[in-house]
């Protein structure tokens, strides 16, 4: 059912080798004080996992695999990334970000071939808890409330505090990137996939329109450069939906990312209307409001997030009921669309310059550049009848 195979070369492509020998000598990132190495294994995985068939989930990079360690029967998923330099960075920012209690676990990476094919394996944790909003929406006949959404974007913040610490930026904040370790009440909720992560400093900014539409930052619309902020936007996304059940910035028309939902992002354009932010305390509006600038500089940082009162209100904040699970459970099949819609647009929205091939213009298929061909063609021929 897998025909994995064991990758006889022992390099990388001449074309990476430069980029990913630190990677294969596993030389840790000056810049993290603390993380863990990257050791990708040449050994086929089935050696040490058997893998069960089962798909566990489906996302922008491929499928997701059930599989079992031999020696001690413990499940966990399997991510399959065709090897290139983009996975390895994918592998790397992860595994050295996993020792973070908030994130999503790496147990092991492999290098092995799959139908002839380089590949890396992703051999991580397996989240059994379902997605952010599949938990709150279940929660039909008890109440969710004010209190239990700090504890979720407490939770979220922990993990963007460790990746912001270490000068890396998610990118892809997202309820589906948002997944609890069981079905048990007190499972922890964990940060996942790495694709679009990168590393930042002070003085560099990100370029590379990385982004899904309900998430995205006004700066990363472009053309400005942006950085780590922008994960910061995301959370404050986040954040709303989870008090409300719906998102503050939305298309109006079938278009995944209208021109107006354009608008209404870069100029910060939403409210809190009622009933469902009737009973919402005004400092998590007001925190809303800190992460929801529009000019990156005023943005609030992970660390003004992690210290602002309502955060650390916990003991205080009443056991207020939002409308939440209600909005989610009779939105459920808007959010299942938005969700299909959201996959396919990120086929085109989703570029990452790095890899992208550029035609020549004998290969392009452009239809002006054909109609001018065709011109072109049909001038001798006018030129031999005059």
């Amino acid at each position: 059912m897998f025909p994995i195979t064991r990758n006889q070369t022992d390099s990388a492509p001449a074309a990476e080798q430069e980029e990913e020998e630190p990677h294969q000598k596993n030389l840790p990132n000056p810049s993290l004080k603390s993380s863990r190495i990257v050791r990708i294994k040449k050994n086929v995985v089935t050696e040490e996992y058997k893998l069960s068939g089962q798909v566990l989930g489906v996302g922008f990079n491929g499928k997701v695999f059930e599989i079992f360690q031999k020696r001690t029967g413990e499940k966990y998923a399997l991510k399959m990334l065709k090897d290139s330099l983009k996975a390895r960075r994918e592998a790397e920012l992860h595994c050295r970000v996993s020792i973070c209690p908030r994130i999503v676990q790496i147990a092991d990476v492999f290098d092995n071939l799959y139908q002839g094919k380089k590949c890396l394996l992703l051999v991580m944790e397996c989240m059994e808890g379902g997605e952010l909003f599949q938990r709150i929406q279940a929660r039909r006949d008890q109440p969710f409330t004010e209190r239990e959404a700090l504890a979720i974007m407490k939770s979220i913040g922990e993990a963007i505090e460790f990746l912001h610490s270490s000068n890396i930026a998610h990118r892809d904040v997202k309820p589906e990137n948002l997944l609890y370790t069981s079905k048990h009440p007190d499972a922890q909720l964990k940060l996942t996939d790495f694709g679009f992560a990168k590393e930042t400093t002070a003085n560099s900014c990100l370029a590379t329109p990385c982004y899904t539409p309900y998430y995205v930052a006004p700066e990363v619309l472009g053309p400005e450069k942006y950085d780590k902020s922008c994960d910061m936007w995301a959370l404050g996304v986040i954040m709303y939906i989870v008090l409300c059940g719906y998102p503050p910035f939305y298309s109006n028309r079938s278009l995944t990312l209208s021109p107006g939902m354009k608008t209404r992002i870069r100029n910060g354009q939403y409210e809190f209307p009622a009933p469902e932010w009737s009973e919402v305390s005004e400092e998590a509006k007001h925190l809303i409001r800190q992460l929801l600038k529009t000019d990156p500089t005023e943005r609030m940082t992970i660390a003004d997030f992690m210290s602002h009162p309502w955060i650390n209100w916990s003991v205080n904040l009443p056991q207020t009921p939002l409308h939440t699970s209600q909005v989610l459970h009779e939105e459920s099949h808007v959010w299942e669309e938005v969700k299909e819609e959201m996959t396919n647009a990120l086929a085109t929205m989703r570029v990452d310059y790095e890899q992208v091939k550029i035609k020549t213009i004998a290969d392009s298929s452009n239809p002006l550049l054909k109609k001018r061909r065709m011109k072109r063609a049909e001038k001798p021929e006018a030129a031999g009848l005059s």
